[in-house]
Parts: C-alpha cells; structure tokens; sequence
C-alpha cells in the first residue's frame, strides 16, 4: 500500500507516484494523507509508516516557521480572485530530518488543500534537494541563523503586551532581519493609512496618514496576495517613502487582526538589494506580527474591561469581594471596607473575615460592629472565582424588630380597654335590672373613657401610616401661635390633679407660618408625654418666645426623663424611651414620630434635652418659622 491509493482520480495518483519530487499531503490535525515514492526516498519512511500520523520531519527550531507557512496560506483566503500561481503558494528554502537524523536542505512549494467548494482540507507540499555546493550550504546556513532569531523574535513579541511596544519591535527586528535600510508598519484606519511604527526614519513621519485605495497596500489586498515587492521611481512616492534618500525597492506584508487585514510591515532598500529570502522572512514576520498585535489588542481590551469592571465593584454601595480558589480575598471594594471597618490592605490575601454562605442562599448576621449583613456568594464559572456580596440590613433589620415589637405592643394597648368595654357591656346586659343607677353610670363612664383611649390609638395609628407614607397633609399659612397654645394648655389643665401647667408667652409673639391644626395636635402630643413620663405629678412649663431661628416652644417636666442616648431614637416609629419598665407607661412608640414628622412638614424642627437647672425630667423643643 501506499499513500496515494485513496487518490480516485487514476492519472492524478498516476502523477504522484511516478512525480520525481517529494510530495507530502497533510490533513487540517496535520497527519498524512499522501506521501509518494519520492517520499519515501527522500525521508526514508514508507507510506505504511506515515499515512495518518503528523511527519516527524520537523526540527524543533523551525516549527514556527513551519506553523507561519500553513497559518499565511489560510490567511490568503481571505484575497477574492486569487489562482494558484498568483498567491496560492508559498515557497521556502528550509531543512528536514531524515530517518536517520540528519537534517536535509530543501525547497518546499506549500500549497492549501481545497476542495471543489474552497473549503480546505489542509496542506500540500512538494519538496526539491538542494544542490549540495558551496553556495547553497552558505545560504542555507545564513538562513538557518535568520530562522532561529526570528523565532526568537516572535517569542520576544509574543511575550510583550503593550501595542506601541509590540509594533516598534516588530519593526527593529524587520531591518535586523532582512538588512533592509528602513522599515514602518501602517495601520489601516477604514479608507486612510497610518504610520504608526518606524526605524531608521525622521521621528516627524510618525501620524502621517494616506489614502488606501491608491497605496501600494491597496493595490496588495486587491491582488489577494499577502506580500509585494514595488520598484521604480513612479511607485515609491507611497506615503512616506520617498524622504528616504537612494530608495529603489519597496517590499511590504500585510498583517491580519483576526482575519481582516489591520496593517502591512514595509520594509524599505536603499542600499543593498532584496533576495528571495528576505521576502520570505517578510512575509513570515508579517503574519507573526498580526499575532502579537491580536495578543496586545486582546489584552488591551482585557485591561480595559477590568477597569471597567473594578470601577463599578468601587462604585457599589454594597460591599463586594472577589476570593480565589483557596477562598482568599483578592479584592475588596471601598463599601467593604466602610461596612466592615477593615480595610484592604488587612482583607486582601487572608480568608474572608466573616462566614460565607453556601452559593445562592442569603446568610443574615450581625458583626461584632452591631451592623447587620446580608450575605450573597455567587461563583464566576469562567475564573473558578467566587463573588461575596453583602449589604448592610441594620435599619431593615432594627424596622423589622420595631415591627414586631409594635405588633405585641399593640396588641397589648388594644386588649386591655377592649376586655374593660366588653366586661362592663356584658355586665350591663346581663344585670341591668339588678343594678342600681349608680353603677350602671360607672360602668358607661368607665366604656366610654377606654372607648376614648382607644379612638386615641386608633388616631395615632391613622396618622403614623400616613406619616410613614409621606400622606401628612399640612396647610401652610399664617396662625395665632399664642392662642393654639391658650387653647391646648387650657385643655390639659383639668386632666390631672397631680400636674400644674404653667403658660408663659413672651410679649410681642409674631404670628406664627405652618399649620395651626397640625400644631395643635403636636402640642397636645408634647403635653401628653409630660403628664404620662412624670406619674407622680409636678409642674409643666410651657413657654413661647421668638429668636433668630423662629419661634420657639419648650415643654419642661419634672418626670422620669430620657435615658442618655436616646434623645434622637424617641422621635423613630416604635421606640419608646427606656427608663426602667418601658411598659409601666403604655402606648405604642407613634407619638412623638407623629410630632416629628408634622412639624417637618411644617418646615419646623423638634428636639429633645435634659431639664435645665439639673434634676429629673426632659424639655422638648419646638421650633416654628415666624410669619
């Protein structure tokens, strides 16, 4: 058997066998499909040995070389119009090993394998001895040197990430290589050129653009083929060239960016000559500079999006870790470190300073700090890395508590008054006859006195929803200060024996601007307080008078007062100020969120201090703008 028998075509295979050159036939994974008798003299292997496997004929110092050859014939593809003999070939002078170890000289026609559709199959080479004199080994030499460095070069541009960098390489290894007088690499921008790269010319050229269509590498991509030699004077004007005295011959490559011609290396004589070599070795340095352009753009854009990236993680308010495999902390976004306390240089590099929970499931938990987290890990399928996401819930979670403690306490406040109203309705109506007038009279006043606290709950529940929502609706104009505040200590002064209300208005009181119902109903919240925090009676002094910021009103008790701490809390939904039992007074928290929030809707402020003079008891401070 040989490896030509699957050839259909009996002349083709004809051809092939009796052929006096090496024909060699690989598919796309690179393993023989054809290798003929000349094959099998040249490199000692039978067809037997070879058909579907990859030749071990390539030394390893010209596999780039090798790879560069198949990977330009497949970038050729891209030129329309393009036959055989215009482009569809590559011919280099090279070496190869033979069975034996040693190395053989060469010439290799390399060829893409097509189907009749285009597609391809992949390559083709038939290989020719070179003759063995002087000349030749001295060439062969000589180019197995340029070989190496070129891959040394490729290695070297492969390695570098920097696109600037990268092009002016590209450029300084051309003139090494190719001894060429000048070189420059243009990149192609839609319609124009631009010089971008250059070595061995005046720095002024760096920027200069031209148009395309009638450029030389115009006329390359409408060739279809991926090198050009230019001479004569007619033709060298192109661009920039002709600012380089004695200039005779122009020899440029194009380069591709993922398959789409982004640029073309020029390499620029005016001195010595270009042989067949140089050309080979431009075309090879072109196709390997479209790779480390592809390599530097690629990690160009990588750089960009994790700018991007690492942008956005900082601008998150929820904090954001990035750990690795080992579950260390590679990053750590400002808001960790504000909601945590701890800052990157302590986070990063150490295991997550807090339980992680298992990924796609919520974790809730308080730190030492107080501060509640919510805690979410997801993993990035790509890295292998996992994303630790966690936002404070410390308010969600304080309002949650409140909730709940507004539910008991509610619950409390409404089940009292209500077992009153139904113990002394049943009495009534199962024993009215049997009673006698004055305790049926009792037992209405006691109905009707918790049916009146409970419409008192009722109202403050009513107006803590609306406030909560923003609902409050208040009518700003001018208003009698001094008389809402006659009419609602005049109203308070008959409730208790224990408490004496004393008024003081400062003479002169301007009129007051916000809402005198609104007012009213917090005065009598403020009073309300006063009597209920100070059970043991005393005075409460109202007093009114105007200043630089408004007028203002104190309350002043000589009650329990406020634990310290807790001035700014008693003005929040569902809290209440703890001293001793917070139950012992009732109520449920809404009152004095209630005054807040309608002497805000007033433009007005409200706050809460120690009695002046020391001892016991609290002022609260309302604070109205004047007409």
């Amino acid at each position: 058997m040989t490896g030509v028998q699957h050839v259909h075509d009996p002349i083709a295979r004809a051809v092939i066998e009796s052929a006096a050159d090496a024909i060699v036939a690989v598919d796309q994974k690179h393993r023989v499909t054809v290798w003929n008798p000349a094959a099998e003299r040249m490199f000692g292997w039978s067809a037997e040995e070879m058909v579907g496997r990859v030749p071990p004929i390539v030394p390893d110092e010209l596999k780039a070389e090798h790879n560069a050859v198949q990977e330009r014939l497949l970038t050729r593809r891209a030129g329309e119009g393009e036959s055989e003999k215009e482009g569809g070939q590559i011919s280099i002078a090279t070496r190869r090993f033979h069975r034996d170890g040693r190395l053989i000289d060469v010439r290799i026609d390399t060829s893409l394998l097509k189907d009749p559709a285009g597609t391809p199959l992949g390559w083709v080479g038939v290989y020719h001895p070179a003759e063995d004199d002087e000349i030749v080994q001295h060439h062969m030499t000589e180019r197995a040197r340029l070989v190496r460095r070129l891959n040394d070069i490729v290695a070297d541009l492969n390695a570098e990430l920097d696109l600037a960098v990268v092009l002016d390489r590209i450029t300084t290894a051309l003139i090494e290589l190719t001894g060429a007088d000048a070189g420059g690499f243009v990149r192609i921008e839609g319609e124009r050129l631009r010089l971008v790269s250059m070595s061995g010319l005046p720095d002024h050229m760096r920027g200069t653009t031209a148009e395309l269509r009638s450029s030389l590498v115009g006329e390359l991509l409408r060739s279809g083929k991926t090198v050009k030699l230019a001479t004569g004077e007619q033709r060298l004007g192109d661009l920039i060239w002709s600012e380089l005295p004695g200039l005779h011959t122009v020899a440029l490559g194009l380069s591709y960016l993922q398959n789409r011609p982004y640029g073309a290396l020029y390499a620029l004589f005016s001195g010595r000559k270009i042989g067949h070599t140089e050309l080979e070795l431009l075309e090879l340095l072109a196709g390997h500079a479209g790779v480390a352009v592809g390599n530097a753009v690629a990690y160009a854009e990588v750089v960009r999006q994790r700018a991007h990236e690492r942008a956005v993680i900082d601008s998150s308010a929820d904090g954001i870790a990035v750990l690795d495999h080992d579950l260390v902390v590679r990053q750590w976004n400002p808001a960790a470190h504000t909601l945590t306390g701890i800052p990157p240089e302590e986070a990063i590099g150490r295991p997550l300073p807090f339980d992680m929970p298992a990924l796609g499931e919520m974790l809730t938990f308080p730190l030492e700090s107080g501060v509640w987290l919510n805690v979410l890990a997801a993993e990035i399928e790509e890295t292998g890395e996992l994303v630790v996401d966690f936002r404070d819930v410390t308010e969600a979670k304080a309002l949650e508590e409140a909730k709940d403690l507004f539910l008991a306490t509610t619950s409390h406040e409404l089940r009292t008054p209500i077992t009153v109203v139904q113990g002394f309705a049943s009495t009534l109506v199962n024993r009215w006859d049997e009673l006698p007038d004055t305790d049926r009279r009792a037992a209405v006043a006691t109905i009707a006195e918790r049916a009146q606290s409970l419409g008192r709950l009722v109202e403050h529940l009513l107006l803590g929803s609306r406030a909560g929502a923003d609902e409050l609706a208040v009518t700003i104009e001018p208003f009698d200060l001094a008389r809402v505040l006659e009419g609602v200590v005049a109203g308070f002064r008959s409730l208790s024996p224990l408490h004496r209300v004393e008024l003081e208005i400062a003479p002169g009181l301007p009129p007051c601007r916000g809402d005198a119902m609104a007012t009213d109903i917090v005065l009598g919240q403020l009073l309300e307080n006063a009597f209920k925090y100070s059970p043991d009676g005393g005075t409460v002094r109202v007093r009114a008078k105007a200043g630089a910021s408004g007028i203002a009103v104190t309350v002043e008790d000589e009650g329990i007062g406020i634990r310290p701490g807790d001035h700014e809390r008693i003005f929040e939904r569902f809290v209440q100020g703890e001293a001793g039992d917070r139950r012992r007074f009732g109520g449920i928290g809404l009152g004095l969120y209630i005054v807040k929030r309608l002497t805000e809707a007033q433009e007005g402020a409200i706050s809460a201090h120690p009695r002046k003079g020391g001892g016991a008891g609290t002022c609260m401070r309302l604070v109205l703008p004047a007409e």
